[in-house]
C-alpha cells in the first residue's frame, strides 16, 4: 500500500485523497510515497482460526489502546457482533466474554497479576527483563507517534511484532505458575519459539535473539 510522508509529519496517511486534499489547502506538501505491505486481519484469522472464536491476550491495552479501537470501530461503522455479545445471541457468553473484566475470552494480563489494582501494575519491559527475556527493543510506545510522524512504519513493525512475542513469553510463564504447564512443556515452548525465530529474516530478531538468554 502507498503511504503518504507529508511535509507535516503528523498528516501522514495511507490514504491517497487525504494526502492530496492536505496539499491543496496550501500549507503542506507530499515529501515522500513509501510501499508499505499491509495483510488484512480478516485473511489471517480465516487462515489460521477458521470458524472459532478466539481468546484475546493483552498487557495494559484496557485504559488506551482498546478504547481507541473501540472509538475507531464506531467512527468507521465497523461490525464486530461476536466481540460484543455479552450473552444475547451465544449464552456461554453471558458468563464469559470479551467485555468484562474478570472474564478470560480476553485476558489483559497486567490488570490480572495486579489483582485489578493499578497501584500494583508493573511494566511489560521491567516484568519480562526479570524473567530473562530481551523486553523491549529499539523504542517503547512513548516513542511510537513520533516515529509514525518521521514515517519510520518499519520500525514501528519492528517494535510491535517483538512487543507480541515479549507477550506470549511473558503469558507462557503465567502458564508454568498457574500449573497448566509443565516446567518441561513451557521450556518447549520457548525452545519452539527461538527455533521459528530463527528462521525469520529482519534485524530485529537477530537482536532479539541475542539479548534472549535461555533459562
Amino acid at each position: 500500500a502507498d503511504f503518504y510522508i507529508m511535509s507535516s509529519r503528523s498528516l501522514n496517511t495511507f490514504s491517497r485523497s487525504e494526502a492530496e486534499a492536505t496539499t491543496k489547502l496550501g500549507s503542506n506538501k507530499i515529501e515522500e510515497i513509501k510501499q508499505i505491505e499491509l495483510i488484512n486481519i480478516n485473511d489471517i484469522l480465516l487462515k489460521y482460526f477458521p470458524g472459532k472464536s478466539l481468546d484475546f491476550l493483552s498487557i495494559d491495552i484496557e485504559g488506551f489502546d482498546l478504547p481507541v479501537l473501540h472509538y475507531r470501530a464506531l467512527i468507521h461503522g465497523v461490525t464486530a457482533g461476536r466481540y460484543w455479545d455479552l450473552g444475547d445471541d451465544d449464552r456461554d457468553f453471558k458468563w464469559n466474554n470479551y467485555i468484562s473484566r474478570y472474564h478470560t475470552r480476553h485476558t489483559d494480563l497486567m490488570d490480572l497479576l495486579a489483582l485489578y489494582s493499578g497501584r500494583a501494575n508493573a511494566p511489560l519491559d521491567e516484568l519480562a527483563k526479570l524473567c530473562g527475556f530481551p523486553g523491549k527493543m529499539g523504542m517503547d510506545g512513548s516513542q511510537v507517534w513520533p516515529a509514525y510522524q518521521a514515517g519510520r512504519i518499519e520500525e514501528i513493525r519492528a517494535y510491535c511484532e517483538t512487543d507480541v512475542v515479549n507477550t506470549f513469553l511473558m503469558f507462557n510463564r503465567f502458564q508454568l505458575m498457574r500449573g497448566v504447564l509443565t516446567a518441561e512443556q513451557a521450556s518447549s515452548e520457548e525452545q519452539m519459539l527461538r527455533r521459528m525465530l530463527l528462521q525469520q529474516s529482519g534485524s530485529h530478531w537477530q537482536e532479539y535473539l541475542a539479548a534472549w538468554t535461555p533459562s
